[in-house]
């Protein structure tokens, strides 16, 4: 693939590589992600091409993830800890927040794609959606270099040398494998993945915006997200699209066993995710951290992490499903 010379600046003034998120070519910080982007691949070919230097625009004095979405922010526990102890954990947090895009995106979403190639949903099909569903699962892989590429400078510029494996797998993810093994026929597996790749696709941009727009936090991040984000609204498309017409071949059975099932995996999507929390903290040996997380799960006032379900509102809304749905719409609705 020639990354340099097969570029398509748009009306908007951005440049398209295909294949890649578009970008703002005069934003130095959008230009290195990219480019960085490119040369992994390139370098297939070119093994010692240079690569631009991402640790130069990295700036120590920028917290990596914002510390105001942090679900113990005002708990004394939280606000006991001194300001370094603080900042590795916002560093962890950025790593675990990378790690939950990576995992949805290849343990949720291109899995539900390929199902659909393969034909294991007979109603959908033809050479156009399945071109679409490709190149949607070719941007999820960028995406996730993408994320990758951004947790490798945090790690080498943090001195973070224990592997992000140490945490758990997302929330959604494990609770996406907990669904799938209490299924009992396989149309409930299939359509398990495709709820909550449906979930996932309509609500990640919200995901995405907590930290695309985020002046404070670590601009590569932040541009990270941002780029990430711009693909994401055709995703959102796609997936309404493959719902809607499964849902339409679907039997009464199947059809309630798909709608409870979005309903579980946006509780999932949405949710803070204290299991990786409870990882994080121990991690750096906080002190109080059981009685902390305790507290903040049964504090009424804290809200979820994701607040923002105008993307799934208004696909159900489209299906006239949301009366079928118990769930405190009132925010989507104002945003729908």
């Amino acid at each position: 693939m020639n990354t340099t010379t097969d570029v398509t600046p748009a009306a908007t003034g951005l440049i398209e590589i295909p294949g890649f998120p578009p970008y703002d070519p005069t934003d130095p910080v959008e230009n290195a992600v990219i480019t960085r982007l490119a040369g992994n691949w390139h370098r297939r070919a070119a093994v010692k091409r240079a690569e631009p230097e991402l640790a130069d625009l990295f700036d120590t004095a920028r917290p990596d993830y914002p510390e105001r979405i942090v679900p113990f922010t005002g708990h004394p526990v939280w606000e006991g800890l001194p300001p370094e102890v603080r900042g590795s954990m916002l560093s962890w947090s950025w790593l675990a927040y990378n790690r939950h895009t990576i995992m949805a995106e290849q343990r949720i979403a291109n899995p539900a794609f390929a199902y659909v190639i393969e034909g294991e949903f007979p109603s959908l099909g033809g050479p156009a959606l399945e071109t679409s569903l490709a190149q949607a699962m070719v941007d999820e892989q960028y995406h996730t270099l993408m994320h990758l590429n951004a947790s490798t400078v945090t790690r080498q510029q943090r001195g973070i040398t224990l592997p992000d494996t140490v945490l758990p797998a997302p929330h959604i993810v494990r609770r996406h494998e907990e669904m799938r093994a209490e299924c009992t026929e396989e149309w409930q597996r299939k359509l398990t993945t495709l709820a909550f790749a449906t979930v996932s696709e309509t609500s990640i941009s919200a995901y995405l915006h907590l930290l695309s727009d985020d002046p404070d936090i670590q601009q590569i991040n932040s541009t990270t997200v941002k780029l990430h984000n711009r693909d994401e609204i055709c995703h959102s498309s796609i997936t309404g699209e493959l719902a809607k017409t499964v849902y339409d071949f679907l039997s009464k059975e199947q059809r309630r066993f798909f709608v409870d099932t979005m309903l579980t995996g946006l509780e999932a999507f949405v949710a803070n995710d204290y299991r990786t929390w409870q990882h994080i903290l121990a991690l750096h040996g906080v002190t109080g951290a059981d009685r902390m997380i305790a507290e903040v799960q049964q504090d009424a006032g804290r809200k979820n992490l994701v607040r923002d379900f105008s993307g799934l509102h208004g696909l159900l809304s489209e299906m006239d499903l949301l009366g079928r749905i118990d769930w405190p719409w009132d925010e989507a609705a104002e945003k729908a």
